[in-house]
């Protein structure tokens, strides 16, 4: 690794403006909870009215607040959390903001009840995968690093040696910003590997090892900041001090990450290839045993202080989909000491276990494990909500609604579901962009209505006389 121009002072930047959202070059998802930032409790613990993105669930908002405390104070081991209600009540919503209130950092790792069912893996493996997904890992290293914000990152190609025909990369060049200075360093191919790898562009903050030549995206950039969130971005401001220094870095891993690391050895100097050479390797699958090792490892590195063990979120979602033999084993997860924060969610009353032939018990979960829960139930959502809930997603989309628009979709979502009438947002802008409009009209929520069906309507439908070779009767 090499580098040229250092300087005390910054130069001006030759970066592109910061991209609207519009022309931004990384495409990101718009996630369905992204506007969700937390329980929105006020410091009494009451539920305020759109706070953190939230609206409606009063009580099931409070109420899962006195859990987040719980599991603060360490006094939630051994129980989970049941949300009980209607499709779209909020119920994925809620199990995200109660791991967003316990920490930014905190892993929060959802599944369907219905993903145990595979012919690959055992249902109990399934369940086990996901708890250790949940658990984080925090190890704190010192090394010496080249961090700042990417200015430059500039690929050289030259003919390629093993043949006479097309061209390698030899190396890249690549121009790092904080705010004491610039440099700009000559890199080696495989370092412009991991950057693809990373999909590192212009305007994010990296920092490379200066030993092993490990990159890590930290973040885009405050000066590309947009008007709304996207979903798994993060904007961090430019770095202090000097490109080349020694830092203290962070690295937030989950124990089924080292569970993996060790189970296909790859190696290399991060701490999950180090902690490969620790156990035993030339493993092709993720053991109890093996699970044991990485456990044992932890705790040394834990008692060192190098590293602390961080509980996250495992959300279960339609719990009722799990048959006998997984309630069982999660009785004996939610006992083990490593166990992170369970949050089950079911939209069933009384129902059949699954894998038994004669037990009826609520929401389709044992009673063994109901005792073990604390039940909080979702209310279905007003007119008004509804109609809060469509502005506040209209923004985080960079959507402009025209005149009685939002109100429409509050009709829609009373009379159907809070889901179905986000669902037209999207299809409805592309219907008015067609139409050269800049905003949604009561037209394209009409135009969608008659393209679309609700459930409830094709369910009549259906119930009506049903289908005939796709022609209705």
């Amino acid at each position: 690794m090499s580098t040229t121009g250092g300087s005390s002072s910054a130069p001006a930047h030759n970066a592109p403006l910061p991209p609207t959202t519009s022309t931004a070059a990384r495409s990101s998802r718009i996630a369905p909870h992204s506007h969700i930032k937390g329980l929105g409790l006020n410091n009494e613990g009451h539920a305020a009215s759109g706070a953190a993105g939230f609206v409606g669930q009063t009580e099931a908002r409070e109420a899962c607040g006195v859990v987040v405390e719980l599991v603060k104070s360490r006094r939630f081991s051994g129980r989970a959390l049941l949300l009980v209600g209607a499709p779209g009540t909020g119920k994925t919503a809620l199990a995200l903001a109660v791991a967003q209130e316990l920490g930014a950092k905190v892993p929060f790792c959802p599944m369907v009840g219905s993903e145990v069912y595979s012919s690959e893996v055992k249902k109990t493996e399934v369940l086990a995968e996901a708890f250790r997904r949940a658990i984080g890992l925090r190890i704190k290293e010192t090394k010496e690093v080249y961090e700042g914000e990417v200015t430059e990152l500039t690929p050289t190609e030259s003919e390629n040696p093993l043949s006479g025909y097309g061209k390698t990369v030899s190396h890249v060049i690549v121009g790092l910003k904080t705010v004491k200075g610039t440099k700009q360093l000559k890199l080696d191919p495989s370092i412009y590997e991991a950057i693809l790898k990373e999909k590192i562009i212009v305007g994010d903050v990296i920092y490379i090892e200066a030993n092993t030549g490990a990159v890590k995206r930290v973040g885009r950039s405050d000066a590309y900041a947009s008007s709304y969130d996207l979903e798994s971005e993060t904007y961090v401001p430019l770095p202090k001090g000097d490109v080349h220094k020694r830092k203290e870095l962070v690295q937030d891993v989950t124990l089924g990450d080292l569970d993996a690391a060790n189970a296909r050895p790859q190696g290399g100097q991060d701490i999950m290839s180090v902690m490969g050479s620790l156990v035993k390797s030339g493993r092709t699958e993720v053991t109890d045993k093996l699970r044991r090792e990485v456990n044992r490892v932890v705790k040394g590195y834990v008692d060192q202080g190098v590293a602390e063990v961080v509980p996250g979120v495992v959300f279960v979602d339609e719990v009722h989909m799990l048959d006998i033999e997984c309630f069982t084993y999660l009785n004996a997860l939610l006992e083990s000491p490593m166990a992170p924060t369970v949050i089950l969610a079911t939209n069933r009353g009384n129902a059949l276990v699954r894998g038994t032939t004669d037990i009826v018990s609520p929401h389709g979960v044992p009673v063994d494990l109901l005792d073990r829960c604390l039940i909080v139930k979702t209310s279905t959502y007003t007119r008004d909500e509804v109609g809060k809930v469509v502005q506040i997603r209209a923004q985080v989309e960079g959507l402009k609604l025209g005149p009685e628009v939002q109100e429409k979709l509050a009709g829609e979502g009373e009379r159907s579901s809070l889901r179905y009438a986000l669902q037209l947002l999207t299809p409805a802008s592309i219907a008015a962009t067609l139409a050269g409009r800049s905003q949604i009209e009561l037209e394209d929520i009409d135009e969608m209505n008659e393209l679309f069906l609700d459930a409830k309507t094709s369910a009549q439908n259906i119930g009506e006389g049903g289908f005939n070779g796709g022609e209705s009767l």
